[in-house]
């Protein structure tokens, strides 16, 4: 199911199983207003375990790029295109967040 980020009210929906929830919702927040700013699009996430489209894009351009792997657990993802620019995000418990 998907959340659409709501900026002015930031919250830990979807994020409570990390010890860092808090910041990490900041994180989250801070993403959707910058993109809500810039392009008029509403921030939407979606749980990692319904999202395995996303997660393996983002983890073949660690892998293939970089040669990166993450033991973390993602929890949430979003992938959206604005603007011909094509965008993914996997927010981990630990509190990581990639973009790519």
């Amino acid at each position: 199911m998907s959340y659409a980020v709501d900026f002015s009210q930031v919250s830990t929906v979807g994020l409570v199983s990390s010890p860092v929830a808090e910041a990490l919702a900041g994180l989250r927040a801070n993403e959707a207003r910058y993109f809500m700013n810039k392009y008029q699009h509403v921030f939407t996430v979606v749980a990692a375990n319904e999202s395995q489209k996303t997660l393996d894009y983002v983890r073949n351009i660690l892998y293939t790029e970089r040669g990166l792997e993450f033991a973390a657990n993602p929890l949430e993802t979003s992938q959206f295109q604005v603007e011909n620019l094509k965008f993914a995000y996997v927010f981990y418990e630990d509190g990581l967040v990639v973009n790519g």
